[in-house]
């Protein structure tokens, strides 16, 4: 695995914030590995936080960024969909991207893949919510179910899942690459503007990482200045 360059932990003296790590400021967040991932730009500052082929959930001008690694089938990703979705909605000002990372089995990839699917006819955000929203393990009958139920056109997203699978494949594989050069373990994960966050936080939590990382912003402007 790369290794990410990461700055000193902040304000190490308390229990949530140890378990953040700041993303290096450079462009180039990691270092030169076997799977030259900087040669194809997958781990950019650009395609972590402004990956153009993922749909923006909350403010699309937002000045923070949250960065979600996600599999439909995790029950903590459930649990946390409508508190996150909360904060966003509360704080107004955060871009909200989900990046499909299907680690636990071939219905996560089935579910993965017709959500990014379903961006082309409008629908990614109701995908996304009919899927994550349910209290239990989803099956491959059961995202039909689901998709059709939310208002999705299923012929046209059967035909757009054909004719875009390359490109399809193609984000759950830097997504994927991505979540690995981070070290994350696991479902959720999240970067919360240059902050690493490898697991799940509360909602008082989200919103006190959220201001450190509007903090740190304005102490890079400054510098700039």
């Amino acid at each position: 695995m790369n290794h990410l360059m990461k700055s000193p932990l902040i304000n190490a003296g308390t229990t949530r914030r140890n378990a953040l790590g700041l993303v290096s400021a450079g462009i180039a967040l990691l270092a030169t590995g076997a799977a030259r991932a900087e040669d194809d730009n997958v781990l950019t500052e650009e395609q972590v936080l402004r990956d153009p082929d993922i749909p923006v959930i909350g403010n699309a001008k937002g000045d923070i960024t949250i960065v979600e690694w996600f599999d439909y089938n995790c029950p903590y990703c459930r649990k946390l969909a409508p508190e996150l979705r909360q904060v966003v909605q509360d704080d107004g000002k955060v871009r909200l991207v989900l990046k499909d990372w299907p680690i636990l089995g071939p219905v996560s990839k089935v579910a993965a893949r017709m959500a990014l699917a379903a961006k082309y006819q409008g629908k990614f955000d109701a995908a996304h919510e009919a899927m994550i929203s349910v209290n239990s393990r989803i099956t491959e009958p059961r995202i039909v179910e689901l998709l059709s139920g939310a208002g999705l056109d299923m012929d046209r997203l059967k035909k757009d899942l054909d004719a875009n699978a390359k490109a399809i494949d193609a984000v759950l594989a830097r997504n994927n690459e991505q979540a690995m050069a981070f070290g994350f373990n696991g479902t959720p994960s999240f970067i919360v503007g240059k902050y690493r966050v490898p697991g799940v936080l509360s909602i008082d939590q989200f919103e006190q990482v959220i201001a450190d990382a509007r903090k740190a912003n304005m102490g890079r402007k400054t510098e700039q200045n």
